[in-house]
């Protein structure tokens, strides 16, 4: 079943808001500003609405990502809005993507990091706050440059203690805090 009707437009408009008021704005990634701000995201939104479409287009944002200078392209979101609606269904696809990254050869080359609307980390329960941490409003498949990681973890110290001090600020934050800050605009 698809999970969202939303026009293209609509689909980018709720990831840039994701993405500037929850992952910029309460600084969940401490590096994602500077690709944002130097516009090297690519957006892509899959129509695929199976797991074999969706590997079919995760393949070709691979190659376009590994092909393109990081400075026009550093990083990718390809956004899953018509698939992956169910969290296992999406979690299994995260098997058959790592597999695809091995096979294409780019391991050790690109990643793949993980969001989805009913994001839950192991052990954890379906509400739990923390798990908004990886929360977006579609399934996400973001695909990052491994050099890109090695200077922005080189420029930031701590970076081995973000995980832990994401979960704290959204303990902080709480559900109401979260469902409040999210309706707010983005302030680009």
């Amino acid at each position: 079943m698809p999970l969202s009707a939303d026009s293209n437009e609509v689909i980018l408009s709720n990831t840039r808001h994701w993405l500037t008021r929850a992952v910029i704005g309460l600084n969940l990634c401490p590096f994602a500003k500077a690709v944002h701000v130097k516009n090297q995201i690519r957006y892509a939104i899959s129509e695929a609405t199976s797991l074999e479409g969706v590997l079919m287009d995760l393949e070709a944002e691979l190659n376009t990502l590994a092909e393109t200078d990081a400075a026009q392209i550093d990083t990718t979101l390809l956004i899953i809005p018509h698939a992956l609606a169910e969290f296992l269904d999406y979690n299994d696809c995260l098997f058959f993507a790592d597999q695809l990254l091995k096979q294409m050869r780019l391991a050790g080359e690109l990643q793949i990091a993980s969001f989805h609307p009913a994001y839950q980390f192991e052990g954890s329960e379906a509400d739990d706050i923390e798990n908004y941490t990886n929360r977006a409003p579609y399934p996400i498949l973001h695909l990052l440059r491994e050099a890109s990681i090695e200077r922005a973890v080189d420029a930031f110290p701590d970076a081995a203690d973000i995980y832990e001090r994401n979960q704290d600020t959204l303990r902080r934050l709480g559900l109401a805090g979260w469902q409040k800050w999210m309706s707010e605009p983005a302030g680009e």
